[in-house]
């Protein structure tokens, strides 16, 4: 029989239940009692679903209030010691690790400052992990027994889980070394992490855990030789205890063929490989196995939205039961469901023929249950669904909302010459400084400012047709003038004007672009409580109209500053939307390009002179391997930047930011882009400065984090520019936060840009002087 599973499910709930409970307690309205209450409920909730549908492996500890990752540096005691030193419930220590904290003292209670951890991507995805922080002095012991205790809770439930964690190897490599232990390598610690998961291992089997997945996702990059080696001795270890469950080892979102000589072998049950990223790998990975392991099958997409095309994830299926045998395959999801949403019924407003399209979270439930079926009993046996699925397969393709024949034109009349800036940036600055006429450190925002709650409510009403169009324009207008007073009263020397009136950074424009669609409910999990709705690119992309224009205009009519247009980027709407899987990843992202190089056009000839078009997915976006994938994409998604923002004059000056990556300078540089800022606040080294001490255009290094409402004092601003400026050129260096106020609330975002604006001026009458 061929076994059915997920490996892992939304924890967000389908109406945001997690984000609505943990705001709340984090603005004190709910109790420690109701957070808990709630996430038990969700994690209920979840498991009954699964069942329901007729999964036979479910996953418990998928479920986590903030990170999946920070939960294991919870539970295994790597907490630097910054945060210990308030004695903290685990709970908030949780949060400050994820967030920060800043409190006043209150009765017996402290003070409270701490700043969050580093928060980077979850390999090409566009969820944000904690990143562990390791040093010296860690010492590992479980803290809890969060997986024992869920797994318990399941089974109270009537629901057998299999848990899953994060492994040793990769827990270590995607972490990092303190500030005050920068010489240590994190693997080095394996032999002292070992005993943690061991004892982890041996209670949950004590509790009758039979199986446990441990994912290690590493094994789809490019390791050292001493990471590889790491395998053999976490997994030999671990395998010679006994009372111990057994393991499915875990890897997705790429090829694992180059790291299979690391884990063939392994005392482990069976191993789970991605075969919707790299159905190719799959001679190799059965190769690898011993007479008695069986192979998990990732067929069902766990990053994106469509329906699977059952003929070809059967045609994987029953390659596979050919080369192991039927009873040792299970058809699962290729990751985690953590990156889709809860449930396409939940969508009321989509349209028919394309809702018909697409599979969300609760919906690949039903399709890995059926291709088991399918595996297990033949086609036969589920053929009302096969004959469904194809129906849907075949009306997707041959939709005249996929495919745009004038669009597929403009592309191919795009020449070299498009992709490329009038003047080298040399003469472009000269050009610029006419221009502008900015000071020395020059300061601004990245874009957004707070999105208050009366900003939402009007949106809403606006969106419900409760009030006109002209009284929604009047609102937005009165906040754009209230962001353009401010930012002149605090000091800012290029201004923004605070996007009121957008939602979300990509669907806002995806809203305004041809060849999208929209969910109403269709929430996936950013980082912590930040939710996304992903648009849905549906067909070839075009831009009808202007889009931002009419309010940039607007925010220049108020000041004699200049003001900066606000654009996302091609490459991050692709990345930050569900994209086709019918079309190369270039191809969308330039027919995004030239959507967006018509905007960047108008915006110039409406007399706005600073045009931001902000790329933070560039390096997100980079194929996790060296080879021809990551060599194509290192041409093609500067160009695209270049063919967006090429067509205007010199004395127009094209910004871009980036954040919450490890970037490289080399494909930041490729972007020919006059200005670009980068997330710098949470990096806890001067090398982070000095790869980028090269870079020939100008910079701003973010000096705040804007995901966290601590405001650092102004002394601490000063510390971070004198780092800079110690290895950075000072007339080339830009004073910005790291990224969008959005998140944050009014009374944080003026204390902070205060505080921020005041250290600028600081070092320009230092070096005015």
């Amino acid at each position: 029989m061929v076994l059915s599973s997920v490996l892992g499910f939304p924890r967000i709930g389908p109406n945001r239940e997690l984000k609505k409970i943990t705001e709340a307690y984090w603005g004190g309205k709910a109790s420690v009692d109701e957070l808990l209450q709630v996430g038990k409920e969700l994690r209920a909730a979840n498991w009954k679903r699964q069942k329901d549908a007729g999964v036979d492996i479910i996953p418990s500890n998928d479920f986590s209030y903030y990170d999946q990752v920070l939960d294991l540096s919870l539970l295994f005691n790597v907490i630097p010691d910054r945060y210990r030193k308030y004695d903290l419930p685990l709970i908030d220590t949780l949060f400050a690790m994820g967030r920060g904290l800043q409190r006043p003292a209150t009765g017996s209670s402290p003070a409270v400052d701490v700043p969050a951890l580093e928060m980077v991507k979850w390999f090409d995805s566009n969820y944000h992990y904690v990143r562990p922080t390791f040093s010296h002095s860690t010492q590992f012991k479980l803290n809890g027994n969060k997986p024992v205790d869920e797994y318990l809770e399941a089974k109270a439930q009537g629901v057998e889980t299999r848990p899953v964690i994060l492994g040793p190897v990769s827990f270590l490599f995607l972490g990092k070394a303190d500030r005050d232990s920068l010489d240590l390598d994190p693997i080095s610690l394996l032999p002292k992490l070992i005993p943690a998961y061991v004892e982890l291992l041996k209670k949950l089997a004590a509790a009758g855990a039979k199986s446990v997945q441990i994912d290690e996702p590493v094994l789809v990059l490019d390791l050292p030789q001493n990471v590889k080696a790491a395998y053999k001795t976490a997994y030999e270890a671990i395998g010679k205890e006994s009372g111990i469950p057994s393991i499915i080892l875990a890897s997705y979102f790429g090829d694992a063929r180059p790291n299979l000589d690391a884990v063939k072998g392994l005392p482990v049950a069976g191993f789970h490989y991605d075969f919707v990223r790299v159905p190719q790998q799959l001679d190799e990975v059965a190769a690898a196995l011993n007479s008695n392991q069986v192979l998990s099958v990732g067929v069902v997409d766990g990053r994106n939205i469509w329906k699977t095309d059952f003929s070809k994830a059967l045609k994987v299926i029953e390659d596979a039961k050919a080369k192991v045998g039927a009873d040792r395959v299970i058809v699962a999801t290729s990751s985690s469901l953590l990156h889709t949403p809860v449930d396409l019924e939940n969508e009321k407003k989509l349209d028919a023929q394309i809702k018909d399209w697409f599979s969300f979270a609760t919906q690949k439930l039903g399709e890995v249950v059926v291709l088991a079926k399918a595996a297990t009993n033949g086609q036969q046996s589920v053929a009302k669904e096969f004959e469904e699925n194809a129906k849907s397969i075949a009306s997707r393709a041959n939709s005249n909302i996929t495919n745009d024949p004038a669009v597929r034109q403009r592309l191919g009349a795009v020449t070299d010459a498009d992709k490329k800036r009038k003047s080298p940036f040399p003469q472009r600055l000269a050009a610029q400084k006419k221009t502008l006429n900015l000071p020395l450190f020059p300061t601004t925002t990245i874009g957004s400012f707070p999105q208050t709650p009366e900003i939402r409510i009007q949106r809403n009403k606006f969106n419900k047709g409760e009030i006109s169009a002209e009284e929604y324009e009047k609102f937005i207008q009165k906040e754009i003038q209230e962001a353009v007073k401010f930012q002149e009263e605090v000091g800012l020397d290029v201004l923004v004007h605070g996007e009121p009136e957008r939602n979300d950074m990509v669907q806002y424009f995806g809203e305004q672009l041809q060849g999208f669609a929209f969910t109403t409910n269709g929430w996936v999990q950013s980082y912590g409580s930040r939710y996304v709705r992903p648009p849905i690119i549906v067909g070839d992309v075009s831009r009808p109209k202007a889009m931002t224009v009419k309010e940039s205009q607007y925010a220049q009519s108020l000041t004699k500053k200049p003001m900066k247009g606000m654009l996302t980027g091609p490459v991050t709407i692709l990345r930050w939307s569900f994209p086709r899987n019918d079309l190369s990843d270039k191809e969308q992202c330039q027919q995004l390009a030239l959507a967006l190089r018509d905007e960047v056009n108008d915006l110039e000839k409406g007399g706005v002179y600073v045009i931001q078009v902000d790329e933070p997915a560039i390096r997100e976006g980079l194929p996790l391997r060296e080879g021809k994938e990551r060599s194509d994409y290192v041409q093609w998604a500067p160009e695209s930047f270049r063919l967006a923002t090429s067509g205007v004059q010199d004395g127009t000056q094209i910004h871009s930011h980036f954040c919450y990556s490890d970037l490289d300078p080399a494909h930041i540089k490729a972007l020919d882009a006059d200005v670009v800022s980068i997330e710098f606040s949470k990096k806890d080294d001067s090398k982070y400065i000095q790869e980028f001490s090269n870079y020939p255009n100008h910079i701003g290094l973010g000096l705040f984090d804007i995901h966290s409402p601590r405001v650092p004092p102004q002394d601490e601003f000063e510390q971070r520019i004198r780092d800079i400026v110690g290895v950075y050129p000072k007339e080339n260096l830009w004073v910005n936060p790291d990224c969008g106020l959005k998140t944050r609330k009014w009374d944080e975002t003026k204390k902070q840009l205060t505080n921020m604006v005041n250290a600028a001026k600081v070092y320009r009458q230092k070096y005015s002087a």
